[in-house]
């Protein structure tokens, strides 16, 4: 078995049983019978540990290793999957196991901000360049921006959610030294952001989502504000998909994107109540989501409170957090 802390071991053991079926055929212990008789026990941890106590863990091939692992998040590999044994060790510091990093939902994690910062920098200094994708949340400044920004040059996808530590300014800053980057998303978070400056610094930007019924983000349903979308449509020709979750855009800004966006497939627009012609401009949208379609499947929780009729006031307010 292994040489490694209880905590450490029972971390992988709660990835395990997420995903059971796969591991045994990793392992080459796949029997129909195995995942029924482990899942009547699944409450007890302690037969999991029988399950695979005759398994020499240390001892396992790095790619299977490495297979493992990667049903881990971040936090969980540097904090207790490292520590396992020495070939684990060895493997996690393979630049394959960070070509991408998702640090989003780690805010309930219970980490001061930097000790995650200082989290994501290592994940980034263990790819060695080779970072495709990052998301991070809930934590992060214009520092750890321009760190990352240094050293991920292949850099294809780029998620920031609830990282009220970063400015315009930094972002900007940032994405002109990605000349790779696809993919942008930037939800929930305060600063007011040049979209304009960010299209013409990511000439092979594919992918935008911008959703701004953040966290105590006011949305007011009759005031429209089109500088976000006319932004997007003059710096961004290249966007094949397109959310705008709870933006204040009006049918001009919708014009003006679907006018200069030729390979837009795939608009989302949820939320966006000042949005009223649909039907005569969007024929060409392969996937069209309207503002009054369902956000279920949007992973920040959102919470929507209609005060028109308790109030002479129009404001809708929008309230979001993320799904732990």
């Amino acid at each position: 078995m292994l040489g490694s802390s209880s905590s450490s071991f029972m971390t992988l053991m709660r990835c395990i049983c997420v995903d059971l079926d796969p591991l045994l055929c990793l392992l080459g212990l796949h029997d129909s019978r195995l995942p029924q008789l482990y899942r009547s026990n699944l409450s007890s941890f302690s037969s999991a540990m029988e399950m695979f106590e005759n398994i020499n863990w240390a001892e396992l091939p790095p790619e299977l290793i490495s297979s493992i692992l990667l049903r881990l998040d971040v936090v969980e590999i540097l904090e207790n999957a490292q520590i396992v044994c020495k070939p684990w060790r060895s493997v996690t510091k393979d630049p394959y196991m960070w070509r991408k990093v998702d640090m989003q939902n780690v805010g309930s994690l219970g980490f001061c901000d930097l000790k995650l910062e200082k989290m994501c920098r290592n994940a980034v200094d263990r790819s060695k360049g080779g970072l495709v994708e990052i998301r991070i949340g809930n934590f992060g400044n214009d520092e750890l921006l321009n760190y990352i920004a240094d050293r991920s040059s292949n850099l294809r996808s780029f998620g920031l959610a609830m990282c009220n530590g970063m400015s315009n300014e930094g972002l900007v800053n940032a994405v002109g030294k990605l000349r790779l980057l696809e993919e942008l998303e930037v939800s929930n978070m305060w600063s007011d952001l040049d979209f304009k400056a960010i299209g013409h610094s990511c000439p092979r930007l594919k992918s935008l989502k911008l959703n701004c019924s953040g966290y105590w983000c006011p949305y007011y349903r009759s005031k429209s504000d089109d500088d976000d979308a006319l932004a997007i449509s003059e710096s961004m020709p290249e966007l094949s998909h397109l959310q705008l979750l709870g933006n204040g855009l009006s049918d001009i800004g919708l014009y003006a994107i679907l006018d200069n966006c030729p390979h837009l497939e795939h608009l989302d627009i949820r939320r966006c109540f000042n949005v009223q012609d649909l039907k005569n401009r969007c024929s060409e949208i392969k996937v069209l989501r309207g503002p009054n379609d369902s956000t279920a499947d949007y992973r920040f929780v959102i919470v929507y409170y209609d005060t028109d009729t308790d109030t002479d006031s129009d404001e809708d307010d929008y309230f979001g957090y993320p799904v732990y």
